[in-house]
C-alpha cells in the first residue's frame, strides 16, 4: 500500500497534469507510467553497474550502452533546460523505450507499445513532472501498480468497471498458497497491470531460479511460455507489459482479448494455474458471450461467467486461486446453484477464504472470498477447507493504514498460509475456530451453499446477571444517597 507522503506527491503531479492541459485521467495515468518506467530502467542499470564494479565483470545485459548515457533519467533530470529536456525525452528516450522489446511483432511488449504516444504538451509541464516523480521511491515495490491503484481511485468510473487493483499482499498470499512450479503455465484472464503474473514470476525466481535458468531452453520457456495475460484495454496491456519487463520477464503472452466473448470460444485446456481477480457486478448480452460458457452456466453475470471460463481454460489437474464476490458463494439462482454443484461434484473444491469487506477499500466495499479449486472432470471433493479471515495487516477503513503484521489479531495472512499447507491437520478443529473442514456430504445437504456462515458456529459465552432483588436493593441505596445529598445542598442554601 502506498503511504500518505506518496499520495500527496501523486496528487501534486495529477494537479500539474490537469493545469498543464491533460484532463483525460487515463491519459494522465499512461504518461506517468511511461516516465516511471524510464526512471526505473535507469535504477536497474545502476544496480547492474554496481554489481559489475563489485565483481570486476562486464555489465550483465546492459539496458543502456555507453553512447546512450543522455537517455538515462539520472542524466536528463539534471539538465536544467526544459526545452532540451523535452527534446531528449520526446525525440530520443520515448522512441528508445518503444523499441526495447524489439520491432513490432517481436514481442508482446513491442506489439502493445506500437500505438503508444508521448502526449505531454510542453517543456514546462514535463520538467515539473520529472522533478516531482524523481522524489517518489521505486525500490522493492510494485510502485507502478500501487500508483495506478491510487490514481484509479480518483476516477469516477473506477469502481464501476472493476479496474481497481488487487492489494499486493493478497496477491502474494494467493501465489504462495498455489506455490507455482517452473513447469506451470500460468494465466490471468483479466490481468490489468499484471500484478498476479508479476508476483508469480517473483515466486518462481525466489524458489526455483536454478531450474528456470538451468539452460537456454528453460530460460526461454520462463520468458515466453510460462505467463499469459488477457485484457481488452490497450492502456492496461501496455502497463502490464512494462511491469513484466521490469520484473525480468522478457516476452510474456499478454494479449488483447475479451476473455468472455464469442470470438475466443473454444480456447480450452491450455493452462495449469489460474490466478485472477475478475471484474465484479457486470452483465453481458447472451449474444456477445461465448456459447461454450453459456453451456457451462446459463447467465449474464460476469462473475459467474468468469468462474465458468476458469474451468474451461484449465487443463485437467489444473488449479485456480481466484477472488469472487460473496454473492457467488451463497447466491440461490439456478445459475449459482449449477456452478456450486459443478465445483463440488464434477471437480475438486479445495477451499474458500472469506475476506472482510474492507480489503478493497477505498475503491469498493464489497465482501469477497478467495476460491481455490482443481479441475478434475471426475469429482474428488472430500472435505472443503474454510477460513474466516478477519484481518489482513491493514485497517479496514478507507485509510487502510498498515498495522503490526506480527500480531495475529491484526494480520491473519501468515496463519492462513500455514493452515492451508497443513490442511489434513484441520480435521480436529471445531466449527467455532477460524478455520475448519466441511465434508462434501454436508455441503450437498445444504443445496451446495458455499457461504462460510452456513457452516461456522458461534461460541456464545454465558453471562451471569445479578438477581432482580439485588439490583433493586442497589437502586434503593443509590436513591437514598442522592436524597441525602439534596438535603445537604438545601441546608447550605438556607
Amino acid at each position: 500500500m502506498i503511504t500518505g507522503t506518496i499520495k500527496s506527491q501523486v496528487d501534486q503531479i495529477w494537479n500539474a497534469f490537469w493545469s498543464g492541459g491533460i484532463s483525460n485521467p487515463m491519459e494522465v495515468i499512461e504518461q506517468m507510467t511511461y516516465l516511471l518506467f524510464i526512471k526505473r530502467l535507469d535504477e536497474m542499470q545502476t544496480v547492474k553497474e554496481k554489481k559489475a564494479n563489485r565483481t570486476k565483470q562486464p555489465i550483465e545485459n546492459p539496458i543502456f550502452n555507453t553512447r546512450q548515457k543522455k537517455l538515462r533519467w539520472s542524466h536528463f533530470k539534471e539538465l536544467g533546460d526544459p526545452g532540451l529536456l523535452y527534446h531528449i525525452v520526446s525525440e530520443e528516450v520515448f522512441p528508445f523505450i518503444k523499441k526495447l522489446g524489439g520491432q513490432y511483432g517481436d514481442s508482446t511488449y513491442a506489439t502493445h507499445m506500437k500505438d503508444a504516444r508521448f502526449t505531454i504538451p510542453n517543456p514546462a509541464l514535463l520538467a515539473k513532472v520529472v522533478d516531482m516523480l524523481d522524489a517518489i521511491p521505486m525500490e522493492d515495490r510494485d510502485t507502478k501498480g500501487d500508483l495506478y491503484e491510487y490514481m484509479l481511485g480518483k476516477i469516477a468510473s473506477a469502481g464501476q468497471n472493476g479496474q481497481f487493483r488487487t492489494p499486493r499482499h493478497i496477491i502474494k498470499l494467493m501465489v504462495e498458497m498455489m506455490a507455482p512450479k517452473p513447469s506451470d503455465t500460468i494465466c490471468d484472464p483479466a490481468c490489468g497491470t499484471a500484478g498476479f503474473l508479476v508476483a508469480a514470476s517473483e515466486y518462481l525466481n525466489q524458489h526455483h531460479s536454478d531450474e528456470i535458468y538451468a539452460d537456454k531452453k528453460s530460460a526461454k520457456r520462463f520468458n515466453e511460455k510460462t505467463f499469459h495475460g488477457f485484457d481488452f484495454d490497450s492502456t492496461m496491456l501496455r502497463v502490464g507489459s512494462m511491469n513484466m519487463l521490469l520484473h525480468g520477464v522478457e516476452n510474456p503472452a499478454i494479449e488483447n482479448r475479451d476473455s468472455l466473448s464469442e470470438g475466443y470460444a473454444g480456447v480450452e485446456g491450455e493452462f495449469s494455474l489460474i490466478l485472477a481477480n475478475p471484474p465484479f457486478a457486470g452483465s453481458l448480452d447472451y449474444e456477445s458471450t461465448a456459447k461454450d460458457l453459456q453451456a457451462i452456466v446459463k447467465t449474464k453475470k460476469t462473475e459467474l461467467l468468469f468462474v465458468a471460463l476458469f474451468l474451461r481454460l484449465l487443463k485437467a489437474g489444473g488449479r485456480a486461486a481466484v477472488i469472487v464476490p460473496d454473492g457467488v458463494l451463497f447466491g440461490s439462482s439456478k445459475a449459482h446453484k449449477a456452478l456450486h454443484r459443478m465445483l463440488v461434484e464434477d471437480h475438486k473444491l479445495d477451499g474458500i477464504v472469506s475476506m472482510p469487506s474492507g480489503v478493497f477499500r477505498p475503491y469498493a466495499g464489497v465482501s469477497t472470498a478467495i476460491l481455490l479449486f482443481t479441475k478434475t472432470n471426475s469429482g474428488g471433493t472430500d472435505d472443503v477447507w474454510f477460513y474466516d479471515m478477519q484481518a489482513d495487516g491493514y485497517s479496514l477503513d478507507d485509510k487502510r493504514n498498515e498495522l503490526d503484521g506480527t500480531k495475529h489479531d491484526s494480520n491473519n495472512l501468515p496463519d492462513i498460509l500455514k493452515r492451508w499447507q497443513h490442511r489434513k491437520a484441520e480435521a480436529k478443529r471445531g466449527r467455532t475456530e477460524q478455520s475448519f473442514l466441511v465434508p462434501k456430504a454436508e455441503i450437498a445437504g445444504n443445496d451446495y451453499d458455499l457461504s462460510i456462515n452456513r457452516y461456522k458456529q458461534v461460541a456464545y459465552e454465558e453471562v451471569q446477571h445479578e438477581s432482580p432483588q439485588k439490583i433493586l436493593a442497589e437502586l434503593k441505596t443509590l436513591e437514598s444517597e442522592i436524597m441525602r445529598g439534596i438535603k445537604e445542598l438545601e441546608g447550605m442554601l438556607q
